[in-house]
């Protein structure tokens, strides 16, 4: 169920008519209900039957922020912690792995994550979970150095 919604987000991104037909509020709900009907042939009835509420309702439009909850939720519920590691430059996969590891063990969760490099970062790591940032960065710490001196002068 949960892929077959993130499939249907991804599709409207993919193909920019859909979403602009889904969320025109001058295009007739029983038009945009007989479009998604067409494409949700053969999905999953909850799945479907959500869709069409979600037109029937006009709150298509949101969507892909429904989704994202959904899916926030569901890793809540099964012990995930979806994480973004940044850092300066690519870690060897030991690297991460000891990283990852301490992160599970201060979270109590199972951690699955994506990484990223990004060499403005100098040194250091950003983590990002949700809404929340920890930057331990060196350019992190400098904007905050910076941010400090200019506020004390």
């Amino acid at each position: 169920m949960r892929e077959q919604l993130g499939d249907f987000v991804s599709s409207m991104g993919e193909v920019p008519e859909l979403g602009a037909l889904l969320v025109n509020p001058k295009i007739d709900a029983r038009l945009k209900r007989s479009a998604l009907e067409g494409l949700l042939d053969g999905s999953d009835v909850i799945v479907r039957n959500f869709l069409l509420l979600l037109v029937e309702k006009h709150r298509v439009g949101e969507v892909e922020e429904i989704a994202r909850e959904f899916e926030r939720l569901a890793a809540a519920e099964e012990g995930r912690l979806d994480v973004e590691l940044t850092t300066a430059y690519e870690l060897s996969d030991e690297e991460a792995r000891t990283i990852l590891a301490q992160i599970e063990k201060a979270s109590g969760r199972h951690v699955d994550a994506t990484r990223k490099v990004d060499p403005a970062l100098v040194g250091g790591i950003v983590l990002q979970v949700g809404s929340l940032r920890l930057d331990a960065s060196v350019r992190g710490r400098l904007t905050r150095l910076r941010q400090d001196l200019t506020t004390r002068s």
